[in-house]
């Protein structure tokens, strides 16, 4: 009897100095004495074996740190069941198996863990595990949510933005992006200035969109820096400042933003806020143009078809061009439907020619409209036609 109450006193004093090492983030101590804990006693409860696996995942031993969430996971820990989630999702340590995190991530989260409750609610929201249901989306964002998820309030905001799972309420959209905002997401600030700016769901009001900018851009969001960006550039709440502009500009292009990228580089390129630098401009589009941002494409096309910063090269103009058209990019389409008219950088083609013209006209393109008029006047790749022609014309004004 004497020898056994010896036995729990040092189990239970080993397990505190564990612990202790572990809130301190000693985490190879920490790993030394859970495991000398195991060999007095191999039964232990889901806190040592779940401590164990985060012991392991700091200490890079991924497969290990599996094991003892599956025994954390296996009495029931939703910690630790979320945790096995991760590690399928993200493939750490085990096979990548959506389903398999799928089940993990719904065991935690019916056990009421809010990451977990989140990361199920993606799962629906993406169909990654599972088949894609948005109202079952919504459902698990907003448990999670109301348990004071910060991510979750996000995403349940853009799902009321969006009527994504549910009926489109700006109003409440903006009820929940506040409440992630307040919590520091830098989304949701970003999505709350958003509003502000363009009056969606609140009063409009320029200055209090800066506020959230400025909040998420401060928090390194490269879409707060851009957006802060932006509001410098055009006054939007407050003076233009160009030079602030570029700084913004400049810190979420850093961080590959590709707007960010492309307004660097058009800033070099027309020395706005900065001194006029054409080469260093098109380095700048072609990194945004590479994400396959439509815009930057557009205008790195224009870039090489006049010769601005580069050397002109009439087929890597229309190469870009192409790009940005099959984007939907209007502007693209117009510039792709004139090289095609006149065999500019590409085989002449005028079928071609019309084809985009009509998709930028459809858009609004004034100067597609304009093109096509003249088309359908001249009878120019397509049967002469002066009513279609008035028609396009009229279009091309009202624009």
């Amino acid at each position: 009897m004497e020898n056994k109450k010896v036995g729990e006193k040092d189990t239970e004093s080993l397990r505190n100095k564990a612990y202790q090492s572990f809130s301190e983030n000693k985490y190879k101590k920490a790993f030394s004495l859970y495991s000398k804990l195991l060999v007095i006693n191999k039964n232990l409860d889901s806190e040592v074996y779940r401590n164990l696996g985060y012991c392991c995942v700091k200490l890079d031993k991924l497969m290990d740190a599996n094991k003892w969430f599956q025994k954390a996971a296996e009495q029931g820990d939703a910690n630790a069941q979320f945790n096995l989630g991760i590690s399928y999702t993200y493939g750490r340590g085990v096979s990548m198996d959506k389903k398999e995190a799928f089940k993990w991530f719904q065991k935690a989260a019916e056990n009421g863990y809010s990451d977990a409750q989140y990361d199920l609610g993606l799962c629906y929201d993406y169909g990654d595990g599972i088949s894609k249901d948005n109202h079952e989306a919504v459902k698990w964002y907003r448990k999670a949510a109301n348990q004071g998820n910060s991510k979750a309030q996000y995403r349940l905001g853009m799902c009321y933005d969006w009527g994504r799972g549910v009926d489109e309420n700006k109003f409440e959209a903006v009820k929940w992006y506040r409440k992630a905002a307040l919590r520091d997401e830098s989304k949701a600030q970003v999505n709350l200035g958003l509003c502000y700016e363009e009056g969606l769901g609140v009063i409009e009001d320029k200055k209090v969109a800066v506020k959230w900018y400025l909040k998420a851009a401060n928090l390194g969001d490269p879409y707060g820096q851009a957006n802060l960006g932006r509001c410098y550039k055009d006054g939007i709440g407050l003076y233009v400042d160009r030079k602030e502009a570029i700084k913004w500009y400049r810190k979420a292009a850093d961080q590959n933003d590709p707007y960010g990228q492309l307004k660097i580089g058009l800033g070099y390129l027309y020395g706005d806020g900065v001194r006029q630098n054409k080469k260093m401009a098109v380095k700048w589009i072609h990194k945004s143009a590479e994400k396959d941002y439509s815009i930057a494409q557009y205008n790195l096309g224009l870039c090489y078809k006049n010769g601005l910063g580069v050397s002109e090269d009439k087929e890597e103009a229309v190469k870009w061009f192409q790009k940005a058209a099959e984007q939907g990019n209007p502007d693209a389409q117009d510039s792709l439907g004139y090289c095609y008219l006149f065999g500019e950088g590409i085989r002449l083609n005028k079928r071609k020619a019309i084809m985009w013209y009509q998709k930028a006209a459809e858009q609004g393109n004034a100067l597609a409209q304009y093109n096509l008029a003249l088309c359908y006047l001249d009878g120019n790749g397509v049967n002469r036609n002066k009513n279609e022609a008035l028609k396009w014309f009229k279009k091309a004004c009202r624009e």
